[in-house]
């Protein structure tokens, strides 16, 4: 596959949507009127900076089309409630489905935005009586929000982090039950009880507050977990083989890299050729 470059390093990712969804999924656009796989999830299901992420491995290994709803960014909001991922996951023959954070979804104490997940809009009635000396106007964006809530009050956040985490638990159980076709969970991170380099601010490592519990409580809702921690190999190379333009490469180093990607289409094929 070719790659266009819009700057020194950049690539082009071939935008596209699919059905009247305002959102841009990464192309090529794949056809959907042929058994095909959908996979579902944020950035590293994107696969930005790679060229070829493991979406795009997966249908080269398997010749079986696998179209790629990763969304940069995505919550289980955006996952979950656009019609046209929705459409397209009642059709396929079998959905991955990434397993994300929990701070970029609406809930009780806080509203998201419904494609730009990440982007924090309005605090709840209850968040303002739980936090009365925070000044909401400030923030954007989630993370900022939940780093600043800390600060203030390590007592007072874990009651907003336990309903993060309740709510993530109670929506993905919701919606994998929905998903008639096989069902693939893909962690694609570091593992769960791990320490992290990247860290923000005292949260924790992507995907954000998800616990081993939280992951026993959805799993029984998909035919296989499949359980992608990059390798130490894959750790040390880094930024090789990525496309990025230099003032990106402070978030480049955030992204698993084009050996994790490898790793990552290796198991899913590995839990196809069992399911299937």
């Amino acid at each position: 596959m070719t790659y266009n470059a819009r700057g020194p390093g950049a690539l082009d990712y071939f935008p596209c949507r699919y059905g009247m969804s305002r959102l841009l999924f990464r192309g090529p656009k794949s056809k959907l009127d042929h058994p095909y796989l959908a996979f579902i999830g944020g950035t590293e299901t994107y696969g930005r900076f790679i060229a070829d992420p493991f979406v795009a491995l997966v249908q080269k290994k398997t010749n079986l089309c696998c179209a790629n709803f990763g969304y940069l960014n995505a919550g289980t909001d955006v996952l979950f409630g656009d019609p046209s991922i929705q459409d397209a996951v009642a059709n396929a023959d079998g959905t991955v489905v990434q397993i994300v954070g929990t701070q970029n979804m609406t809930n009780r104490f806080y509203t998201v935005h419904p494609r730009r997940n990440d982007r924090f809009v309005a605090p709840s009635a209850a968040l303002k009586r739980l936090f009365p000396e925070v000044d909401f106007a400030e923030f954007h964006f989630n993370k900022h929000l939940l780093q600043t809530l800390r600060r203030v009050s390590v007592s007072r956040f874990e009651v907003v982090r336990e309903e993060l985490q309740a709510s993530w638990v109670n929506r993905m159980q919701e919606r994998l039950r929905k998903i008639q076709g096989k069902v693939f969970l893909l962690w694609f991170a570091e593992p769960e009880t791990a320490g992290s380099s990247r860290t923000d601010a005292g949260l924790g490592a992507d995907p954000l507050f998800v616990t081993p519990a939280m992951i026993d409580d959805v799993r029984t809702h998909a035919d296989r977990l499949v359980y992608v921690v990059p390798s130490p190999l894959a750790q040390r190379e880094g930024l090789k083989g990525m496309f990025f333009d230099p003032f990106e490469a402070h978030i480049a180093r955030e992204m698993p890299g084009v050996r994790a990607h490898t790793e990552a289409a290796e198991a899913i094929v590995g839990a196809l050729n069992d399911v299937l």
